[in-house]
């Protein structure tokens, strides 16, 4: 099992962790961050900038207050015009320098929420591909893509924006309590109140809160595996007129996960209520008393409005604090799921000292020897049993046996996406477990019972065989496949796009394209899995002819359920239940009167 799979499930009688531990998930992040330390020094630096200007603010304004709107009115009135004039020039020095901190540090926070988000979903996205097929066993594709994109997409809120905003009203809460602190200890206490009676409130909710965003990403990342699901199977699902049933479960998924977003936005929603009503509760009963003090000649009028002033920027950070509490709260669940993808170790890894594969000649050498198998999410049913069978340097053998004897499972642990559960299994009388698995995958070539097209070009297609052919390469690998044949037809030829999947071309076409794309990677070992099932006759035999001259001076393995396909193997190998039960030529085979006999007897009856 993954340990992706393998997290235990938290428990609800568990004690709710500390406030610091629930953004434990958060500091995964930091490795991300590491090769960006100038970066953020900068985007620190422009930060504390852009708080101080927002402190000096009040304090410009007590002195426009006190030194030119309150001065007597008998006095000069050039002289008081100038020395408003020269405080509104003040405060726009300080409006101007808060103007440009500001730009400059969204620029860089956000830069540095882009740059790491980007670097964190490349990490998952490239981990993903390292994985074995046992990892999608348990994993809906639908749902490692919502982690790439929602939860990333949160993440990136969080890095490029939450924390910047946290750090910049955690400063300003700092330095407006210190302003108040030598400016009005008196009401000091008021401030207390505030921290007491809303932070620690905030914090309570807010541990709801993140336990409603995890499960609204878990709900939302349904939705998107059942999306990825029918999408990839739409002629399927329209063939057996499932389009109703199939819009109504996306319904209900889509209404489970609306209603977990609603619950979590209620909370936040009562959380923000409870810090705003708090907040100028608080800031009106300390203004109240600013204006008695005034009226009893306590303190002027400037400082009442620098109080009043730093008493909101307080408020304000108190409130801001507890808004981004609650989105990294949200961005802690997302970086859980991230990391959770992240941690997952594939079962199926390079070993710790690799050997070398000798320089292929004239093919491989393949053996199977009492290997035993079952896969990872059925134990408890074998697929091969004890099977052993050798393959020589440049033979071409074929399985042949009922569904299910274990042909394709064969060809699934000679690529090693699976690890045998006994026995051994030789590449060139190495076990295969003691191999790079770029080197193994280097020896083999496929071509899969249905060809996987990507989007792209036909030439594209093909190229993907071996990144670096040169295009003269590809085009004879194209031409030895048949697939010139018919993209002369084309609109563009070789440059035609084929579209998702290959759905601009015909089954028989797919066919030759992936033909032609193992041929150009000319690997010393060729598996064939019922490669020219989609062909219609003729374009059969051309094929059978390519797939001839490819097979020379390779090991080639055939699964064949059409044994017409077969007869001019070296030896068939016949399966049954995980075991080989007969092996021989067509007509050894046919002779025997075994089960060979009984499938030929069955396809060419009529």
């Amino acid at each position: 099992m993954s340990a992706l799979t393998a997290q235990p499930a938290p428990s609800a009688a568990a004690a709710p962790a500390p406030p610091a531990a629930r953004l434990r998930p958060l500091r995964s992040l930091l490795p991300y961050l590491a090769p960006y330390k100038p970066q953020i020094a900068l985007a620190l630096l422009f930060l504390l900038l852009a708080a101080a200007s927002t402190l000096a603010l009040p304090y410009a304004v007590r002195l426009l207050v006190d030194g030119g709107l309150a001065l007597d009115a008998s006095g000069d009135r050039a002289a008081k015009l100038a020395a408003i004039r020269s405080h509104f020039l003040l405060l726009f020095a300080v409006a101007v320098a808060l103007g440009v901190f500001t730009a400059a540090r969204f620029y860089m926070v956000t830069w540095l929420g882009e740059r790491v988000t980007a670097e964190l979903r490349q990490a998952v996205y490239a981990h993903v591909l390292q994985q074995s097929p046992q990892f999608f066993e348990t994993l809906k594709t639908g749902e490692v893509l919502s982690r790439l994109t929602t939860d990333t997409t949160v993440i990136q809120n969080a890095v490029g924006s939450s924390v910047s905003m946290g750090l910049r009203n955690a400063v300003l809460l700092v330095g407006g309590l210190a302003m108040l602190i030598a400016t009005s200890p008196g009401l000091m206490l008021t401030v207390s109140g505030i921290i007491v009676l809303v932070v620690l409130p905030a914090v309570l909710i807010g541990r709801r809160v993140r336990k409603l965003s995890r499960a609204s990403q878990d709900r939302i990342a349904d939705t998107s595996g059942i999306a990825g699901e029918i999408l990839n199977a739409i002629p399927v699902v329209q063939s057996f007129t499932q389009e109703a049933a199939e819009a109504r479960r996306f319904a209900a998924a889509n209404e489970q996960a609306f209603a977990a977003s609603v619950r979590r936005t209620g909370v936040r929603a009562l959380l923000t209520a409870f810090v705003i009503i708090g907040v100028f509760g608080s800031l009106l009963y300390g203004l109240y008393g600013g204006v008695k003090a005034v009226f009893a000649g306590e303190i002027t009028a400037g400082q009442l409005s620098q109080t009043a002033l730093y008493v909101a920027v307080v408020a304000g950070a108190v409130a801001v604090l507890a808004e981004v509490w609650g989105e990294l709260l949200r961005a802690s669940g997302a970086t859980e799921r991230l990391m959770e993808l992240l941690s997952a170790r594939s079962a199926v890894a390079d070993p710790a000292v690799p050997l070398a594969l000798p320089p292929p000649a004239g093919g491989v050498r393949v053996e199977f020897e009492a290997v035993r198998f079952a896969y990872p999410s059925r134990k408890q049913q074998p697929v091969l049993d004890g099977l052993s069978l050798a393959i020589a340097p440049g033979e071409n053998v074929a399985l042949v046996g009922p569904s299910g004897a274990g042909k394709t499972t064969i060809f699934q642990l000679l690529q090693r996406f699976y690890d045998i559960d006994d026995g051994s299994l030789r590449i060139d009388g190495i076990d295969v477990r003691r191999l790079r698995l770029a080197d193994l995958r280097a020896r083999i070539a496929v071509v899969p019972q249905e060809p996987v097209i990507f989007s792209g070009t036909v030439l594209e297609n093909i190229r993907y065989g071996r990144a670096d052919a040169s295009d003269e390469e590809a085009l004879a690998a194209a031409r030895a496949a048949f697939v010139d044949e018919f993209v002369r037809a084309l609109p563009e030829g070789y440059a035609t796009f084929v579209g998702e999947r290959g759905l601009r071309l015909s089954g028989g076409q797919r066919q030759r394209v992936a033909i032609a794309r193992a041929m150009l990677k000319n690997a010393p070992l060729l598996l064939l899995d019922e490669a020219t099932s989609a062909l219609d006759a003729e374009s059969e035999r051309a094929v059978q002819a390519a797939l001839r001259a490819a097979m020379a001076g390779r090991t080639t393995i055939v699964i064949a359920h059409r044994l017409a396909t077969v007869q001019r193997a070296d030896r068939i190998y016949v399966l049954q239940a995980g075991r080989i039960v007969d092996a021989g030529s067509h007509a050894e085979l046919t002779a025997r009167g075994g089960l060979y006999a009984r499938l030929a007897a069955l396809q060419f009856a009529g």
